[in-house]
């Protein structure tokens, strides 16, 4: 296949001995390589990802974003494929990039993959477009603290035929940990952006987003895995509205109050 492009995989990993077999074996059949970033696992991760010969590198945890950057940076390849440890590239979607691979190149610089997730054993009855593939001479990673990506709208590039199966759940306790860690970082980029805290935002925008999950996803559709789904994104929506007021209390509090000393009175 010398006429075809050249395409890395990115990994990045921490703790993940459970899933990133998966993740790696559905690489394989398009990848001309696949690098793994490791952010410093004290399970078997790095091993696992060694034996099915992986390209491995060692790099301390600095945030998602800058993790994928250091990724791109070490591929051999322009054109890099980014997965999560916990995702699987469905057989359709293998075709699609072998097929792609194969095409010559065009003026398109990225492109999208359409990944659905599962809940409590259930698969989701509507998933999200996402850029997952491009030029990295070209696009770079957005360095943001939270939902960080290829820097491309994801409704102005194509789309690969078939499907990023997302593994994410994996139990409750570790949902609500993921969330709390996620909302700690979105209010933290909404507060270093300057955005401000609304009251008007913390009272609609939850139930707002219970509506739009359980009907416009369709999440009421799948019983009591998707009422859970649509509760726990409106639970998140609080938390990260909640957060930027206590990130911009916190402000407040630190500012020394000016109290007016009265001169002390005496009588002639």
């Amino acid at each position: 296949m010398t006429d075809s492009k050249r395409l890395s995989v990115v990994i990045i990993t921490q703790n993940e001995e459970e899933k990133i077999e998966q993740a790696i074996l559905s690489c394989r059949p398009f990848a001309d390589d696949i690098v793994v970033v490791d952010g410093g696992s004290t399970d078997g991760t790095v091993l696992i990802a060694e034996r099915l010969g992986c390209s491995v590198y060692h790099n301390p945890w600095p945030g998602y974003a800058k993790q994928r950057i250091f990724g791109a940076d070490q591929a051999p390849s322009n054109w890099i494929f980014v997965i999560d440890s916990d995702e699987e590239v469905s057989e359709e979607l293998q075709k699609s990039l072998l097929a792609w691979k194969k095409e010559p190149e065009n003026e398109v610089k990225a492109y999208t993959v359409y990944r659905i997730g599962d809940f409590l054993g259930r698969w989701m009855p509507k998933g999200e477009h996402l850029v997952r593939l491009y030029k990295k001479d070209e696009v770079r990673m957005k360095d943001v603290l939270v939902h960080e990506g290829p820097d491309v709208d994801p409704s102005a590039v194509p789309c690969l035929s078939g499907t990023l199966w997302h593994h994410g759940y994996r139990s409750i306790q570790d949902h609500v940990q993921r969330f709390n860690k996620y909302t700690d970082l979105e209010a933290r980029k909404d507060y270093d952006r300057g955005k401000a805290f609304s009251l008007l935002r913390l009272l609609l925008r939850p139930p707002a987003k219970l509506i739009y999950t359980l009907f416009v996803r369709r999440m009421i559709t799948k019983g009591i895995a998707g009422f859970s789904v649509a509760f726990f994104w409106m639970y998140y929506e609080f938390l990260k509205e909640i957060k930027l007021y206590e990130l911009h209390a916190r402000d407040k509090k630190r500012e020394k109050p000016v109290y007016a000393i009265e001169s002390e009175k005496h009588p002639v």
